[in-house]
Formats: C-alpha cells, structure tokens, sequence
C-alpha cells in the first residue's frame, strides 16, 4: 500500500515522545492501533526502525528515516499554509526563525508595531543557530529566517542590515582593557574566553597576527550561556554590540573590540520560489520601514 502521510506522522510522534503510550495519546489513537501501524510500515520498508528494549531507540535505518520524513512533512505542512494563508493579511500566522542576538534586538518592536497594525495575525517563533534556520527554510517550516549566515542569492531573497562591530563582555570588577569602552584583541591574551562557533577560526587568526594562542574556555553560539559564564567569572564573552540592549547587569561592561576590529551583520531571508502569505509580505514591509529605509536615512 505504500507508505503515506499518516504513517509519517506516527512515526514522528513516537520519535519526538519517546514511547508509543505518549505517542498514541498524542495523535489520538490506540496504543495497539499504532503498534500495529508502525509494524506495518517497517515491514513495507523491509527494515527495522526501532530497537524495543525497555526504551526504544532509532536504528541507524530509522535515523534516516526520520531526517528524510522531518523534511517532507516540513514540506507538506508548509505547503498546506502556503496557500491557506493567501489573503489580504489581516490574519492568518507568520512562522519565523531567528538566531538568539539578532532576534532580541529586532522582533520585539517589530512584533510590537505589527500587532498595533494587525492584531489577529499570529506568530510562531524558532529559536536555534544560523545553519538550522536555514534548514528550517529550506523545508518550508519557517517563511522568514533572521541570521547572521551569508545566504544563496539564487536560492533566497534577502534583506541585509549594516554591518556592527563586535563587543567584548566581562566582568566590571575584573574588566580587561586599559581603556573604558574598548578593548585591543592584544589584551585579551591570557584571558578565558567565550567565543561564537561562527568566528572562532577568524578570531583565532587575529590573535596570532599580533603575537599569542588565545586561550578559548567555550565555544557558544548562545547568548543566555554565555551571559551566565561571565557572571560566573568563566571569562569574557565575544558578542555583536547590538546585543547590548538585552542586558541591565551593573556587574558586567561592554568595551569594543578594537585592533582588529570584528563586525557582523544580520540578514533576512526568505525563499525565491515560495509564494509569501500577506501577512508575511506586510512584515517584510515593515521591517523595511523600521530598519532599511530608517539606515538609509
């Protein structure tokens, strides 16, 4: 009979509960009902996809399996509210990925603004690093990414914010630096440091230019995990300087890199070949007004 949505879907909620008894409740089916059901379609597929022990654990067959369903169901159901969600954009949900820095800084007066305008639209937010937003993307599961990964421009549009120097954060009992507000990369040496997974490489280079190994205690893409290190006396943690208006700690300091200095920048993307609902395409036009044209002038 081959193998179809339904059994997808079953399969998936066993994997993200983690036993059939909650994965039944979940899809709201019997127990025996999707024993069976899964039984089935690993006897379609010629393979086992559970090992059944007191816990049960994907087979190496079943891990594929899943990243390949994980993908087609984000396709089905990204499809699906694709086109229900075709309209004037008064309604309807917008679904969005962001990186924890960039969306602080961005989404809470963006969202502010656009409920003020459209009240009855909704929104579902993903939270995770530049690579997996981008995946989520790819697989129709989100309709706006917020990164800091240089995209594709033949596979997405984007919209790409002025570029922002890096900041180090420590301790203001213990600040590294001879000056106030900024650091050379120089005095850094010796210091445990928390650096993003995306810089580390060109980091690195820029301590060697001018002359020591940095001595790297964490490498974190998160925001909360680094901002908890700092406050622990870890070390001192690399962040973009929007970052800042996340935090009102007296304890800590920011003081720009300098010397190299570092910079970033924040890209919106979406999909070339996906037909945006209007709700999605009223956001994107008041992320335009709020953050590009307000640049630019």
């Amino acid at each position: 009979m081959g193998v179809g949505i339904k059994d997808m879907r079953a399969f998936c909620a066993i994997v993200e509960e983690g036993n059939i008894s909650h994965a039944a409740q979940r899809i709201d089916v019997a127990q025996p009902v999707l024993s069976k059901q899964i039984k089935r379609l690993e006897e379609e597929l010629g393979v086992k996809l559970f090992d059944r022990g007191r816990h049960i654990r994907l087979t190496a067959a079943g891990r594929v399996f899943y990243n390949r369903v994980e993908h087609i169901l984000g396709l089905v159901d990204g499809t699906i509210r694709e086109v229900a969600e075709i309209g004037e954009g008064s309604s309807g949900s917008i679904r969005l990925g962001t990186i924890t820095t960039s969306g602080a800084m961005i989404l809470p007066d963006l969202i502010n603004e656009f409920h003020r305008l459209h009240p009855n639209v909704t929104f579902e937010i993903w939270e995770s690093e530049g690579a997996r937003i981008l995946d989520m993307l790819d697989s129709r599961t989100i309709e706006i990414a917020i990164t800091r990964t240089q995209v594709d421009d033949e596979t997405y549009n984007s919209i790409v914010l002025p570029h922002e120097p890096f900041v180090m954060l420590m301790s203001a009992n213990d600040p590294c630096g001879a000056e106030p507000d900024q650091v050379r990369i120089s005095e850094l040496a010796e210091r445990p440091l928390i650096i993003p997974l995306r810089w580390k490489s060109i980091f690195i280079s820029n301590c060697k230019r001018v002359g020591f190994e940095p001595k790297i205690f964490c490498v974190s893409d998160s925001f909360l995990q680094g901002l908890l290190m700092v406050k622990m006396g870890l070390g001192i943690a690399m962040f973009p300087m929007s970052s800042q208006t996340l935090l009102s700690d007296g304890d800590l300091i920011y003081k720009r890199l300098i010397e190299p200095e570092m910079t970033t920048h924040t890209v919106v993307a979406w999909l070339k070949d996906q037909m945006l609902s209007s709700a999605c395409k009223n956001f994107l036009e008041l992320f335009n007004k709020l953050f590009v044209r307000s640049d630019a002038d």
